[in-house]
This record gives structure tokens, sequence and C-alpha cells, in this order.
């Protein structure tokens, strides 16, 4: 099992939250267990992208402090293992860790201690924001990607996140021109709550993976590009599902897209917003779409061949899909 989409400040399930809590003597806004779930996940019924937003507001809170992240991203990790996860590539913003005093470096460096205390094989992608005013904040951690980038077991490629509809791709031409300079290989999220435009653009930039992408179905253009192109796609169903990136999921691509020869990869986004985890998703696709066994191992593959990691692991993670 691959997850090539996974956000730290996601991924922070009430056990992980007390754990972190009694670790930085941090009280928790719970009374109980089942409030405490409640402001960390949305539940079945998500109306909208800001009831989904809300829930990121307690796990920024609790990764303020090197300890809390270090023991965030090594706890994630476990999760991962427990659920047979081969390889995980976990991302964050390190701009929204700096609130308590942390560099944008200190987090980054907390970040790669807790991934070196998990014999999971995990990497670390690092969020641009999408915000006002943050252009010396994302300069800032473009530098950091290029002074820690490895092309294995640390951090290995950047990403924009953020309010894709309010602040368009298109305007961050001059960031990912910098990273494209510095050798720093990204991803961007984008065909999320914009339209196909915005991965036309993060194309045009140079990104060689796709976050989400599910509104390239809009234009079959794009969809023979991608395809022709093999440009991987991060497609996360249960997090679509809940933000309403797509407003009927009988309608959602995946089909559309696997069809047309699109490499499509299955990921979590947030799992414990989203109460789910990636066998999680790939039942939810057999269910909705009759995704067959052999169907599960080629998006798999994808995933592996998509990885940002050595060709060797590559190799390694393809051939335990098959065996």
């Amino acid at each position: 099992m691959i997850d090539l989409h996974c956000h730290l400040d996601g991924s922070i399930t009430p056990e992980i939250a007390k754990k972190l809590a009694a670790l930085q003597n941090i009280t928790l806004p719970a009374a109980n267990d089942a409030e405490l779930l409640r402001k960390l996940s949305v539940p079945e019924d998500c109306e909208s992208l800001n009831e989904f937003l809300e829930c990121f507001g307690l796990p920024c809170r609790l990764l303020q402090t090197k300890e809390g992240i270090a023991e965030a991203v090594r706890l994630v990790q476990e999760d991962c293992l427990s659920q047979g996860l081969e390889y995980l590539e976990l991302r964050f913003a390190p701009q929204k860790h700096c609130a308590e005093g942390l560099s944008q470096e200190d987090a980054i460096l907390a970040a790669l201690d807790g991934l070196s205390k998990s014999k999971l094989h995990t990497n670390l992608i690092l969020c641009l924001m999408r915000a006002d005013n943050n252009k010396e904040d994302n300069a800032e951690t473009i530098r950091l990607a290029q002074k820690y980038l490895v092309k294995d077991e640390g951090v290995v490629a950047l990403d924009l996140a953020g309010a894709e509809a309010l602040f368009k791709t298109a305007d961050f031409a001059e960031e990912f021109a910098a990273a494209r300079k510095d050798g720093v290989p990204f991803t961007i999220h984008a065909g999320e709550a914009d339209g196909p435009d915005s991965v036309r653009s993060a194309l045009e930039f140079g990104a060689v993976r796709i976050g989400h992408g599910v509104r390239i179905a809009e234009d079959a253009e794009l969809v023979k590009y991608v395809a022709e192109h093999n440009i991987p796609l991060e497609m996360c169903p249960n997090s679509n599902r809940q933000t309403k990136a797509v407003s009927d999921m009988n309608a959602w691509p995946l089909r559309k897209l696997l069809e047309a020869g699109v490499k499509v990869t299955i990921n979590t986004d947030d799992p414990a917003i989203c109460r789910t985890n990636l066998a999680g998703e790939f039942k939810y696709i057999e269910k909705m779409y009759g995704i067959t066994a052999e169907e599960k191992k080629l998006l798999l593959q994808n995933a592996a061949e998509a990885a940002f990691c050595s060709e060797e692991y590559k190799k390694v993670l393809k051939e335990k899909i098959w065996r």
C-alpha cells in the first residue's frame, strides 16, 4: 500500500492528539472522546469545505513545538505501518508551525527527526501556501527545500496547498520558477476547488504530479494531454466527497480517467479528518466504481512509479505489488 498525498495536520487522530497534548502539557478543548472526535473530523454529512477546514485548528495548535512535530510524524508513521503501508509521502507547510517561536527550519528539522524514528519508508513534501502577504514565507520554504533536498528518505519535493479558488495557481509562477531553478521537483494541488485552467497553470510551471486534479475531466483536451504525458494524479475520493469538490460522487471521474489512460493514484489526503485510511479508500472505489483486484494493483503500480523516491525503491515497491 502506497499513499502519496497525506497531510500531517490532517492525520491527527484523537489518540494521537491525546498523546501530543500530554507531551506538551496542553489541555484539549474536549470533555470526552466523542467531543474530541467531532473537533478533529467531519461527519458523513459534511456540508461544505468551510466545515472541513475548521478541523485543522486543533491539530495545528498541537504542532507548534519541535517535540510535538517530531512525535506527530513518528505516530502518524506508526499508524500507517499498522495499516500495512509500505511507503508514505507526508506533506506539511513549515510556515504553519511558527506561531509559537519556531522557524520554518526548526519545523523541518523536527519533522526529519520524527521521520528517523519509524521503520516505515517515508518522505516529506514541503507545502507552499496560498495566502495573503506570504511571499517571503513561501520563498523561505523554497530555500529550505533546496537546502534539505535528498533523493529519498527526507525532503523530496514541494507542493502548493490552500484555497485554490481564492488564490489562483497562475499567480505562483515566480515561486515555481525559483523551485525549478533550484532543482526542486514539485506537485501542486490543482483541479480540486478550481477548474482545468488551474491544472494547466501547474503543468506550465513544471509540476511532475497533480494533487487531486479531479476537474481535468471537464476538459477533454487536457485529459488527453495528461494521459499522453504520463502525468500522475493524486486522487483522494473521500476527501473530494466531503469537501464537495464533486457534487455527485456517482459522477466522480475515476473510470473516465482510467479509460483515457491517465495515471491515477489513490490516496487519503486527510485521513483523520475524513475518518478514513488507505484501505478504506480502496474499499470505497471498489464499491462505488467496481474497481477490480487487478485494477487495484495497477493503481498501486501507478503510485510506485509516481513516487518521489529512489528508482531502486520504486522497483522494490512494484515487486511487492505484483508478487
